[in-house]
């Protein structure tokens, strides 16, 4: 099956008039696709985040992972529940295990979250939030800032270099597992600027960032997913997944669709691209890259003034306190077969994506 191409110039002209089309009466489309998606994966069990022993291992209550695309760590000295984190597989473009999206790492679980990171391969950790705001802790701080070695259960954490890009930090790390000769280096993006619940200053800087890790992921060798995280590991960690996988498929020639991509994360992991402003920045990011985007370049006339008046509509908090009653509400809502079957994971990317055009961090190059 041959997937149909088009230049980037029709992609351009076509999602901008998409844009426009959404962004009309106020926001009308956007608030609609957005409210279409509110039901997606509520029915989906978390019954491992919902266990009495792994309830501590969760930064927020009500922000669990999907039994189905769990990540599960080894088991330890056979206690039952250690194999458990709060973090899910997710799809990125290629595969169903592009990414591990995660919340996060809190002092009781930075030693699962480094062991994770050395069962999974992962070569490339994206992080998308800043350690704490005002007197919030929205992150614990799991790698050393400067350099120095510190060390989470049997994993060795030592920082090597630290770079300053214009709003983010990459900083080279060297893991190594204790009794095991060989360690790995991994590539820490630092996003800080990042409000929690909102977006960031203006759609060029998380296109620079998100072009810069496309790119990187692009050059490795395709060893483990990337993980990616902010404080819940769902709207921002959403936000960036979702902008970064179309702009894969746009780099592609083939055309952009948010609302199918965003469903599909919901499928793997709860309240993916979590709120109104979110949705419709990854649409204004979009945008700007298409056109070029990746520098301090000009949009196009009416595209930023057309996405930036969103609604100012935000939820109550990224831990999901205030959700868990619409979370019940919607808990027994089940969707049409049709559409539960024509958004199965895997179906998505299949339908827009070639095996021979796959971009799959997940897997071995041939």
């Amino acid at each position: 099956m041959r997937v149909q191409t088009f230049s980037r110039a029709q992609i351009q002209q076509e999602f901008q008039f998409h844009c426009q089309t959404l962004a009309a009466n106020d926001n009308r489309g956007f608030k609609q696709e957005f409210e279409d998606l509110n039901d997606v994966g509520k029915d989906l069990p978390t019954r491992a985040g919902d266990l009495e022993a792994n309830r501590e291992k969760n930064r927020y209550p009500y922000i669990l992972p999907y039994d189905h695309c769990r990540v599960r760590l080894s088991v330890q000295n056979s206690y039952p529940h250690t194999d458990y984190i709060n973090a899910n597989f997710v799809p990125g473009g290629g595969s169903e295990r592009d990414f591990i999206c995660t919340q996060g790492p809190l002092p009781s679980t930075m030693a699962d979250f480094w062991r994770m990171v050395w069962e999974q391969n992962v070569r490339i950790i994206i992080m998308v939030t800043a350690l704490k705001h005002k007197d919030t802790v929205l992150c614990d701080k799991y790698w050393p800032l400067n350099r120095g070695t510190v060390y989470h259960g049997l994993i060795q954490v030592t920082t090597l270099t630290r770079k300053h890009g214009p709003d983010y930090f990459i900083t080279t790390i060297n893991l190594r597992q204790r009794d095991c000769p060989t360690d790995r280096i991994i590539t820490h993006y630092y996003y800080p600027t990042w409000p929690d619940r909102g977006v960031p200053k203006n759609p060029s800087s998380l296109c620079i960032f998100t072009e810069h890790v496309r790119q990187h992921l692009q050059t490795i060798p395709r060893l483990g997913p990337a993980v990616v995280h902010c404080s819940a590991g769902v709207g921002r960690s959403g936000t960036f997944v979702t902008l970064l996988w179309l702009m894969q498929l746009c780099a592609r020639g083939i055309k952009p669709d948010i609302r199918a991509a965003v469903e599909d994360l919901r499928l793997h992991r709860m309240w993916m691209v979590q709120n109104l402003e979110q949705y419709i920045f990854i649409h204004q990011c979009l945008l700007h890259w298409l056109y070029g985007g990746t520098s301090q370049s000009p949009q196009p006339q009416g595209a930023s003034s057309t996405l930036s008046r969103h609604s100012q509509e935000r939820p109550s908090s990224s831990s999901g306190r205030g959700n868990q009653a619409g979370r019940q509400h919607h808990h027994h809502h089940r969707q049409p077969q049709s559409t539960r079957q024509s958004l199965h994971p895997g179906n998505l990317l299949r339908r827009l994506l070639p095996s021979s055009l796959a971009f799959n961090p997940g897997s071995h190059n041939s």
